[in-house]
């Protein structure tokens, strides 16, 4: 297989080809290290390319029979690998856990063979740290490719692997989803388990997923790492069906609601208001009753959400600080989280029970305004990808950590909430502005409801494919 070949496949497409004993798992770990020596010295995605990558553990079936996997450097962990969270308090850090999650990755038969840029601590939804640079968007290299999953976004978009570790808590899957052009779900809270040391992670506000290129390689990954461990919190209900099996499935007439309004004080593009309007026609055509719906939540609440963990992100790290045998201070942390250490540390847990209350508020505020809807249309992000650089990088120092966090709902307006809420919620590739750039459009659907959104992702795939578009840096392609 040449490396032209390799990068047009998806994660299934691949598997299939293993199977079919077309190619191997170790080809394919050096197809992905020729794209890698290819592309990232552009884009800076990967931060480590496992020297013993051909080695990576791996069952010989699976639905990922022999696929090439990038971990993102921040959640999720591989026992005795590098995990420094973009960030120079945890350089050189080893984690000593195996997750669950990668544990789930190597029984489908998944090779991880790297570790991808993250912001640091995964606090922006930008792509630059100090301790790594920038990650560049392949689409437009002068582009942010979006945060905190920064890396595994550009990594899979410009073709090094096809599916990559992502974490969203407040739209860390979706936000690169949208600006590099890729299929990013994250899923109901309690659907992936964060075992065994990450439950329910962040007060239930984050989970973990991953990134990908097709609703099928979605479908398939749903598969793969859902289900409960001994441990969870809770569980909540399990789908009646293999996910991959919901793309054969009918989808019944559903009630949209759609956000044509902005939900905070960011304006809404023109061209990504029009890519609402454009998908809400397409659905209606398709059958689906499509009503408008009002924003659900205050922007105010949830940025009261955000500094409420602030307490929390203090004292954990000063625990990592106590284990590393570091000192925090401003050479060991950005100038934002830095501030927003000082603001956590000032606040501690005097006022934890306000917090809980106001995410308790939230779930049940937003539950009431979207429970006539099946599903939701937003749009992902309120505007393409914007330069490098900027207010909403962990690396100003012109802003307090109030401000930051404020700017932060601003900027993140249809994502977090969900987080909140824990519904699931998808970004997909829909449409294009007239420079080229990605526009992202997110499906949100009912509580632990996954399967109805695979089926509408399915629809608007195969309505409005996407596969023809091509970034600027893409492996293969000189």
């Amino acid at each position: 297989m040449r490396l032209s070949e390799y990068v047009n496949y998806d994660a299934t497409g691949l598997a299939s080809l293993v199977r079919a004993g077309e190619v191997t798992p170790v080809e394919l770990t050096h197809l992905a290290r020729e794209a890698h020596d290819e592309v990232n010295p552009r884009i800076n995605a990967v931060i480590e390319f496992y020297e013993d990558a051909e080695a990576a553990p791996g069952a010989d079936s699976g639905a990922f029979h022999g696929v090439p996997f990038l971990r993102k450097d921040l959640g999720f962990a591989e026992a005795g690998r590098l995990q420094e969270k973009g960030s120079r308090l945890f350089k050189g850090y080893r984690s000593n856990t195996d997750s669950y999650f990668f544990c789930r990755a190597r029984d489908a038969g998944l090779r991880t063979i790297g570790r991808t840029t993250t912001t640091e601590l995964g606090t922006s939804g930008m792509s630059e740290t100090l301790l790594t640079g920038i990650t560049g968007n392949p689409w437009n290299l002068e582009r942010t490719t979006g945060g905190s999953s920064a890396g595994s976004a550009a990594a899979v978009a410009a073709g090094i692997t096809p599916i990559a570790h992502g974490g969203d808590g407040g739209g860390s899957i979706r936000i690169p989803a949208a600006w590099c052009g890729l299929v990013g779900l994250n899923p109901s809270r309690g659907r992936v388990s964060g075992g065994p040391n990450a439950q329910d992670g962040t007060f239930g506000l984050s989970r973990q997923f991953v990134l990908c290129r097709t609703v099928r390689d979605m479908a398939a990954a749903l598969d793969v790492f859902s289900g409960p461990h001994a441990g969870d919190p809770f569980i909540i209900v399990q789908p009646s069906r293999p996910y991959l099996r919901e793309l054969s499935q009918p989808t019944a007439t559903l009630r949209v609601g759609v956000a044509r309004t902005k939900w905070g004080t960011v304006d809404v593009e023109p061209e990504i208001l029009h890519a609402v309007e454009s998908t809400a026609s397409l659905l209606k055509e398709m059958g689906h009753v499509v009503t408008d719906i009002r924003p659900p939540y205050e922007p105010g609440d949830y940025a009261r959400i955000l500094l409420g963990t602030s307490g929390s992100y203090a004292r954990s790290l000063e625990d990592a600080a106590r284990i590393m045998g570091r000192a925090i201070g401003m050479d060991t942390l950005e100038p934002i989280n830095q501030k927003c250490y000082q603001h956590g540390r000032d606040r501690g847990y005097t006022d934890a029970a306000d917090f809980h209350e106001a995410l308790r508020k939230m779930r049940f505020n937003v539950g009431e305004a979207i429970h006539g809807c099946d599903i939701l249309l937003t749009p992902t992000m309120p505007i393409v990808a914007p330069p490098h650089g900027g207010i909403y990088c962990t690396t100003n120092a012109t802003l307090s950590a109030e401000q930051f966090v404020e700017a932060d709902a601003a900027l993140y307006q249809f994502l977090g909430v969900f987080n909140v809420t824990g519904h699931p919620s998808m970004s997909l590739p829909l449409a294009q502005s007239a420079s080229g750039l990605p526009i992202g459009l997110q499906i949100v659907g009912r509580f632990g409801d996954e399967s109805t959104l695979v089926r509408v992702a399915r629809d608007l795939e195969e309505a409005r494919p996407w596969s023809n578009r091509q970034p600027e840096v893409r492996a293969g392609s000189r």
